[in-house]
């Protein structure tokens, strides 16, 4: 389970992709990525997806593993900054800050394929450097505090080293010959351990949910969740049924309604590896409708893409990171309204939500909710994503007042729906002459 005192609060990225310059998200509980197609939006959190993948693959895949469930690159080409006319370039970096922990700083640059060649560990006014060919004497002079004293009257007999964690770096103690028994710290010593579970226990909801399926495959029920989330839904809610998840149906089943998706949605057991999910055709329920389930095959997509939506925000612990990309997918203008009010719901649980999407509906329901008292401002980041004429991405962050207004902001905001409102009523007023 990911520690709830303790929550990622940014995330910053620099020479990955469209982004040259670092950029940084300010990381709320209801974190809202919006612009135009191919402006940087995924860009920003694909490095997270990286190492969520690295960590949770079975085995040594090395410092990244660049094609996996969650983000599929083949070469080290395709992710390092260029920019128009230059040379591209050598290196990116991710950092990661947590609210009560400091951050952490990886730095991965190319070397036959893609290395890990930097961390930097920050908290308060301390920073502690890791680069993977340290050797023995600097280690000492960059020991974080408290690691001395493992070393302190064994200077004859112990080496400090580094060594790789996957994605990490980590010291350790190494005997030296003349040491009969070998006195070595396992695994290393790493401030990464504190930034690993915020990582690996990562929801990813991708854009591209797969098709609905007449049964499941029964799966783990978290509270981490490996890979993409879609595959983990119908076990989810059969184990919730099973095992006194009574107040997580309850929202489901509230949730889904408020959509205007369903009334009920169940598992049913096909056999000992698979589950059926069942929902109602009705919007609501009446006498007798208890009767009335189909298979999910059967009914619209919206069912479908919005349920691994619903589930993973219920699903979230405290503090727990929600990465949803394009939640609004196959819904109607009003359920895309209505989809603010789950993420309401869902920040005031605990999650924190990372929703990328293209729905000016949605964003603006957020600012409603804001302006209502319904939502606080502080629970809210509002990014907007440009990209330049040499296609480097700039990330806007709107600082909301307590009636849900930004300040300075992006010309396109709310442009393109302007423009088409105007458009249509010139025509009327010409057809109307």
């Amino acid at each position: 389970m990911v520690p709830s005192k303790d929550r990622v609060c940014g995330v910053a990225v620099r020479g990955f992709k469209s982004i040259g310059a670092e950029q940084r998200l300010d990381i709320r509980p209801l974190t809202i990525l919006a612009g135009a197609n191919s402006s940087g939006k995924s860009s920003m959190v694909q490095p997270l997806l990286l190492l969520k993948q690295t960590l949770e693959s079975v085995g040594d895949p090395g410092p990244l593993l660049l094609e996996g469930p969650n983000v599929r690159f083949t070469k080290a080409d395709q992710i390092l900054h260029q920019r128009l006319g230059s040379e591209p370039s050598r290196e990116f970096a991710c950092r990661i800050e947590l609210t009560k922990s400091g951050s952490l700083e990886l730095v991965f640059c190319q070397k036959a394929g893609i290395d890990l060649c930097r961390m930097v560990y920050r908290e308060g006014s301390q920073t502690v450097t890791f680069e993977k060919d340290m050797t023995h004497d600097e280690i000492v002079r960059n020991l974080p505090k408290g690691l001395d004293g493992l070393y302190r009257g064994h200077d004859k007999d112990l080496k400090w080293r580094m060594r790789r964690n996957q994605c990490f770096l980590a010291v350790e103690l190494e005997a030296t010959a003349a040491q009969k028994a070998p006195f070595l710290v396992p695994g290393g010593v790493s401030p990464s351990v504190l930034f690993e579970p915020h990582i690996t226990g990562l929801i990813h909801v991708p854009g591209l949910r797969g098709n609905p399926e007449r049964t499941y495959q029964r799966t783990g029920a978290g509270p981490r969740f490996p890979g993409t989330f879609e595959s983990y839904v119908a076990s989810l809610i059969y184990q919730w049924q099973q095992n006194g998840g009574r107040e997580k149906r309850e929202l489901l089943a509230r949730w889904v309604g408020d959509l205007g998706l369903t009334w009920k949605v169940e598992a049913l057991p096909v056999d000992d590896t698979k589950v059926e999910l069942r929902v109602g055709r009705l919007l609501h329920a009446r006498r007798g409708g208890g009767k009335d389930l189909v298979n999910i095959a059967d009914v619209g997509f919206g069912v479908s893409q919005s349920l691994p939506v619903l589930v993973a925000l219920a699903a979230a612990h405290p503090g727990q990171l929600v990465y949803l990309e394009q939640p609004e997918i196959h819904l109607h203008p009003l359920a895309q309204r209505k989809l603010a009010s789950v993420l309401r719901d869902a920040s005031k649980r605990g999650a924190i939500a990372i929703v990328e999407t293209h729905s000016i509906l949605l964003v603006r329901q957020v600012l409603t909710l804001v302006a209502k008292g319904e939502l606080k401002r502080e629970d809210v980041a509002l990014h907007w994503f440009q990209r330049d004429a040499e296609g480097q991405t700039t990330v806007h962050i709107a600082d909301l007042d307590d009636a849900g207004r930004y300040g300075a902001w992006p010309q396109d905001f709310d442009q393109t729906e302007l423009d088409a409102e105007t458009e249509y009523l010139d025509a009327v007023e010409k057809f109307g002459a």
